[in-house]
């Protein structure tokens, strides 16, 4: 009898944290409406919930996906969760965006810069994580290809519409994990070795130094540029992690206990994008809508520079 009750109790304070820390939730900003803003990988997790919020706050979305069907579905829930509007306000576009394609990305911003009139908000926000090894339509290691690359080439191509759309956000979606990954000029495309944890750590230390140059490199434009870390998020990103089969009920326990939800993970993306508490603020690294340190390795000015003009070499924009 004892073991129930303990069970029962242990689940009842789990309850009730997990309701004080959703309660605790940070305020999103004001309105969106009039706003265009760009999500990839929206019709899952992160990306899912910050296009539901983003349109609930009536702003235009662009959910970038690789899988149609599944975006088009997504979309479908989402408008249904959230309402349509008969003033006209807030709208949901399925657009079809493959990070480990550069042609595919190539293909998706022509189409944006043809029917887009502006674009005040470019979440990067698709990922991949801990796959096993592979490589991208251009031969790209996956993590790096999709995590990095792919996000480099389609920020750079759509700069041009964030400057005419001034004042305008890019928001980086990183992780924590930065801190176990290392910038290994010798072998980016993980050709000598391949470590799947390591490689998803470096795509995430590239975007954090990505976004540190690109937000020097915007000083004055009226864009700014800011990455964060999500925590840990029950989302699909983990499903080439395997769990043996007799662990599963108790990490599902775990996940559903002290992992966020993926709208309580979504809430930084949220907030970068929309609230006027980050006007005008550049260059910085967020958790929790608040601004956080780095590490000296995030903050090597000179592996930043070294890595974008490697980066523009491998995604064509440099010859």
């Amino acid at each position: 009898a004892a073991l129930p009750a303990l069970v029962l109790g242990g689940g009842l304070l789990v309850a009730a944290w997990r309701w004080l820390r959703g309660a605790a939730r940070p305020g999103r900003g004001g309105s969106m409406r009039g706003k265009t803003v760009i999500i990839t990988g929206a019709n899952s997790g992160l990306g899912r919930a910050a296009a539901a919020e983003l349109l609930r706050m009536q702003a235009r979305v662009i959910m970038g996906c690789r899988d149609r069907a599944r975006a088009e579905r997504a979309a479908r829930e989402i408008r249904a969760e959230v309402g349509e509007r008969a003033d006209g306000g807030g709208e949901l576009v399925v657009r079809e965006l493959d990070l480990a394609s550069l042609r595919s990305v190539r293909a998706f911003c022509h189409r944006v810069l043809q029917e887009e009139s502006r674009l005040d908000v470019l979440i990067n926000n698709a990922g991949i994580f801990q796959c096993p090894y592979m490589k991208t339509e251009d031969g790209f290691e996956m993590q790096f290809g999709v995590n990095h690359l792919g996000h480099f080439l389609l920020t750079n191509l759509l700069l041009g519409l964030l400057k005419n759309s001034a004042p305008s956000r890019i928001v980086v979606v990183s992780s924590k994990l930065y801190k176990y990954g290392e910038i290994n000029f010798e072998d980016l495309n993980s050709e000598i070795s391949y470590n799947k944890s390591f490689c998803y750590s470096r795509s995430k230390l590239a975007n954090i130094l990505f976004a540190r140059e690109l937000a020097r490199r915007l000083e004055g434009t009226g864009v700014t540029v800011n990455s964060l870390h999500p925590g840990i998020v029950r989302t699909n990103l983990g499903r080439h992690v395997n769990i043996p089969l007799l662990a599963k009920p108790l990490f599902n326990l775990v996940s559903w206990a002290f992992f966020k939800t993926p709208l309580e993970g979504a809430q930084t993306s949220i907030y970068l994008a929309s609230s006027p508490d980050v006007e005008g603020v550049s260059g910085k690294y967020f958790g929790d809508c608040k601004e956080e340190e780095l590490l000296p390795k995030a903050m090597d000015d000179l592996v930043a520079r070294k890595l974008w003009d490697i980066s523009e070499v491998m995604v064509g924009l440099l010859k």
